[in-house]
């Protein structure tokens, strides 16, 4: 018998995946604005981030308290969704080094402490969720890794302050583009193998 996750359809998730939606779809408003003013990648990348972010959280609020094949292929598709990211992150950076672009460092820092602090929320409320199924995983990951992301913008700003080059936004950029790319690894490996389970619970014929 398949063992039952005990925060399935559970209306304190649901509240806690309402909240950092909220954080994520704010956060992402700030800081794509000002990682376009300041032509920081590594706040682009961060704003992309919170968007894809808050997209995943969507997902998971439509398929909370359904079978686990159905939360499983939810987070199948936010894994991709976070490898696709990477890999467009990783463009980003290539263009701004290609380019020599010198970020503003007062914003990137002020930003960053922003959305550090929104992040630490989100952190806060899904903690209790990291070892749920798939789909909890994968909420979980995106918080971690905006938490980690967010540190990262924050040397970085101190980086472009300290040499007055370009090169600590962009370090941090690839860094970014590299989480994203491991966390969508480890999100479609869990979920792969729920996809796997759940489809040997199902009756034959």
């Amino acid at each position: 018998q398949a063992q039952q996750d005990p925060h399935r359809g559970s209306e304190s998730y649901r509240r806690v995946l309402w909240g950092v939606l909220a954080i994520n779809a704010a956060i992402f408003g700030v800081e794509v604005v000002a990682g376009l003013a300041a032509g920081s990648a590594s706040l682009q990348a961060d704003a992309l981030d919170f968007l894809g972010d808050a997209g995943n959280y969507i997902i998971s609020l439509l398929v909370v308290g359904m079978a686990l094949r159905y939360r499983a292929m939810a987070a199948l598709a936010k894994g991709s969704t976070m490898g696709l990211f990477g890999l467009w992150v990783i463009g980003v950076t290539a263009w701004h080094a290609w380019q020599g672009t010198v970020p503003e460092a007062f914003t990137m820092g002020a930003v960053g402490v922003a959305a550090l602090l929104a992040n630490a929320a989100s952190f806060a409320l899904s903690w209790a969720y990291r070892e749920g199924d798939s789909n909890m995983r994968s909420a979980w990951v995106c918080t971690r890794n905006d938490v980690l992301g967010n540190l990262a913008v924050l040397l970085a700003a101190l980086g472009v302050f300290g040499t007055g080059t370009g090169w600590p936004d962009i370090a941090v950029a690839a860094i970014m583009a590299a989480l994203a790319l491991q966390g969508a690894w480890t999100v479609i490996g869990h979920s792969w193998l729920e996809l796997r389970a759940s489809h040997a619970l199902q009756p034959a014929g």
